[in-house]
């Protein structure tokens, strides 16, 4: 009866009144799941903006002893992915609080990156890890607008402002650009990837930064992952049975999915009504944005 009560008591009365009790291991766990990028009202996004909240509270939690992150991303924007992992390091160099990520179907390219911010990986034998790289990909219509014998024209101030154009033919010279950006920013995520990992990563393999990617014990082989391992289980080895896992969301905008996915049902009546007049351009934008997350998580077979 006394053990039950002191969480409740002030400190000096606690100490008369249960002198031997002390309070269970807190770890905060923070999932961070779904394409990185930019949210808009009928999608959700994993950016800063909308996990911040929920990493705040996750670090500044009484009595938490270490941050958990659960990833579900196969990556998307490399600023916004580098923004999250920035932020996540502050607050635990701030908080001397530990953190371990766990990943889940996938952490891959920049799902990956955040991972990095974790002192220790963990993942399934099934997870998908990797992918540390850079890619651009897009459609050039030159040849259908031809047959539909539409006239492309366009007017710049500046030579480079129209640069990839999909409707212009490809020219060496920007392609060339564009991979010189793109060596920029995989140095990048390679420079991270090696600080963060350390001794730990295998560098002498030559696909490590080559944007392969790989299953769980492949990734622990190559230093990508430290172990095998859900967060439960680990947590519990780590602080013991005792420990208590308290889950940290950020609340937004009720039709919006969050950054762990799934929209607010009970509150979702009227959605239509409430949308407004730039409903039917929000859905045909909302449809092509479906069609590129489809083709992200695709690449690693889910």
């Amino acid at each position: 009866m006394r053990n039950r009560i002191a969480p409740f008591l002030p400190g000096p009365l606690r100490r008369r009144v249960a002198p031997g009790w002390s309070p269970k291991p807190v770890v905060a766990v923070v999932r961070l799941a779904g394409i990185i990028g930019p949210s808009q009202p009928l999608r959700g996004g994993l950016n800063l903006a909308a996990v911040a909240p929920a990493l705040e509270a996750a670090f500044s939690m009484r009595g938490v002893k270490a941050v958990a992150l659960v990833i579900n991303s196969p990556g998307g924007s490399p600023v916004q992915s580098s923004l999250i992992y920035k932020r996540i390091r502050a607050l635990a160099e701030e908080k001397g609080l530990p953190v371990y990520a766990f990943a889940e179907d996938v952490a891959a390219s920049g799902g990956y990156m955040i991972a990095c911010a974790a002192d220790e990986i963990y993942a399934d034998q099934s997870s998908i890890l990797g992918s540390i790289g850079v890619v651009s990909a897009g459609f050039g219509f030159t040849g259908l607008i031809e047959k539909l014998g539409v006239e492309r024209r366009v007017h710049t101030a500046g030579e480079s402002k129209a640069m990839l154009d999909p409707f212009q033919p490809e020219k060496p010279e920007e392609v060339a650009r564009l991979k010189a950006l793109q060596s920029d920013v995989h140095d990048y995520f390679k420079k991270l990837v090696s600080e963060s990992r350390g001794e730990r990563l295998k560098k002498d393999d030559a696909d490590i930064f080559s944007g392969a990617f790989w299953a769980g014990e492949g990734a622990v082989a190559r230093g990508l992952a430290d172990g095998i391992g859900d967060v439960r289980g680990k947590m519990r080895e780590l602080f013991g049975k005792d420990v208590r896992l308290k889950l940290v969301t950020s609340r937004g905008p009720w039709w919006r999915p969050s950054a762990g996915g799934g929209v607010d049902s009970s509150r979702a009546e009227g959605l239509f009504a409430r949308l407004g007049a730039g409903f039917a351009a929000e859905l045909g934008d909302g449809l092509i944005a479906a069609a590129e997350r489809r083709s992200l998580w695709s690449r690693f077979g889910l």
